[in-house]
């Protein structure tokens, strides 16, 4: 192991596949519930603002979550949260049969595991079923969304559980994200090591504006930074 490193974790949409393959899949699914997918998308960027100074949500974050959208499109948060989970959540699963991951990211993973790394995920949608669908559903020490926490990247609490999932501090993981964001910025928040797939990051790095341990565009450069 290598780089003070002892269990590399992952996002998934985006960073172990490319999300333009999946969107080109969803193309039906946004043109037909656009009003829904505009309207979820909005009530995350509101839950992000008020996590930002607020306590967290405590119970369902399911509910919160549809609550907020609900009250977008004018709809009671019952009716959304079963949209949200059949036609979001629960429907888009299928879709993952057909994705690809990216060159080399399995090859990596496998590599990573047989070189004594603990491997962790850390998504903001649920992954059990999406991961199963990808065939990658084996690697993992530790599976987390970010809604079993009741809180959406870059809040530091999910990359903390992680960790404990993992059962390693933070300074000894590597988070691996596409999100400058969502991932870089939520990892580095906790003290944990981050890469960043297929960024361009020309700023020195600040306080508030991290710079990633490691920079990368294809997996054989992130297998060769960690094992080779």
């Amino acid at each position: 192991m290598k780089h003070g490193i002892e269990g590399v974790a992952f996002d998934l949409d985006g960073t172990l596949y490319p999300n333009i393959n999946f969107y080109v899949m969803l193309l039906p699914f946004i043109i037909k519930e656009w009003r829904l997918l505009s309207a979820f998308g909005e009530a995350r960027k509101i839950i992000r603002k008020n996590q930002e100074t607020a306590p967290l949500p405590q119970g369902d974050f399911y509910e919160y979550q549809a609550e907020i959208t609900g009250r977008l499109l004018s709809i009671e948060t019952k009716q959304i949260k079963n949209d949200i989970e059949e036609k979001i959540y629960r429907g888009w699963e299928p879709l993952f049969k057909k994705v690809k991951l990216f060159s080399h990211a399995d090859e990596t993973l496998d590599a990573l595991r047989k070189a004594g790394y603990k491997l962790g995920i850390l998504s903001d949608f649920p992954l059990m079923a999406k991961l199963e669908n990808l065939k990658i559903d084996g690697y993992w020490d530790a599976v987390l969304s970010s809604e079993e926490v009741n809180a959406l990247k870059p809040h530091p609490v999910s990359f903390e559980k992680l960790a404990r999932e993992m059962s390693l501090p933070c300074e000894k993981i590597l988070y691996v994200g596409n999100s400058y964001p969502y991932d870089v910025v939520g990892a580095a928040g906790t003290g944990m090591k981050t890469a960043w797939i297929k960024g361009v990051f020309k700023s020195a790095g600040s306080k508030n504006n991290p710079k990633p341990d490691f920079i990368f565009n294809n997996y054989r450069q992130l297998l060769k930074f960690m094992v080779n």
